[in-house]
């Protein structure tokens, strides 16, 4: 397993590089295809680099964007990803792009999770993914010790899993391990040294106890104190 680490001086930085490369991934590969997918994350961290890559001048009405994984929330409430990535990513000229939810309202996750893969599998590949990582080593909401954790790993898995973590206080759905890593272009934002060192500690570790093992391979790196 290898992959390419790039660190930089201040997040600021590694912000506007970060989306400079996405948006030069996405252009590089509608060249060549009609449509592309551009998976990201929520949370914290990637709002600074959304907040750069929204302006990119691309065709982003042949991109669609989708999250990695989602709590399941209300689009309304202040945990949603969604309600993030529709307010810091489809704006400005991104606001061409087209949203593929993985959120739909239901009591239970598994009550529509076939009707939401159907409208995701047509549009896969991945072209370009962002990725996050926690000091847990977990990645999208691929945790260590959730309920599918095994099949959320598995090579043949599913496209979406719905997963319950310890400690998570509700229910989430994820891209499997397999979609993520089939993903063309693969980057992982990092922040602070707390991660850095939950990288470094996860090399030779299983996937079951480091998940992030499962998409490292072939990706970038980016990391800021």
């Amino acid at each position: 397993m290898s992959y390419d680490l790039q660190t930089y001086p201040d997040r600021d930085m590694l912000a506007m590089d970060l989306a400079n490369n996405l948006a030069g991934d996405l252009r590089s590969i509608l060249t060549h295809e009609d449509r592309v997918v551009l998976a990201v994350p929520g949370g914290t961290s990637p709002g600074p680099v959304f907040d750069v890559l929204c302006a990119a001048d691309l065709d982003w009405d042949r991109v669609d964007v989708m999250l990695t994984d989602e709590r399941w929330v209300p689009e309304d409430s202040d945990r949603s990803n969604t309600r993030l990535i529709r307010e810091r990513l489809l704006v400005d000229r991104a606001a061409k792009a087209r949203l593929l939810p993985i959120y739909a309202p239901a009591h239970e996750p598994e009550e529509v999770l076939a009707e939401i893969e159907v409208q995701i599998a047509n549009a896969l590949p991945l072209a370009v993914v962002l990725l996050g990582m926690g000091t847990d080593m977990h990645t999208a909401s691929i945790f260590p010790g959730a309920d599918q954790l095994a099949e959320a790993l598995d090579p043949h898995a599913p496209v979406l899993v719905a997963m319950r973590a310890p400690g998570a206080p509700e229910p989430r759905v994820t891209l499997s391990a397999r979609v993520l890593n089939e993903a063309m272009r693969k980057h992982v934002l990092i922040f602070g040294d707390d991660k850095r060192k939950a990288l470094e500690n996860a090399q030779g570790k299983r996937l079951e106890d480091a998940p992030i093992n499962a998409v490292l391979s072939g990706a970038i790196v980016h990391w800021a104190e």
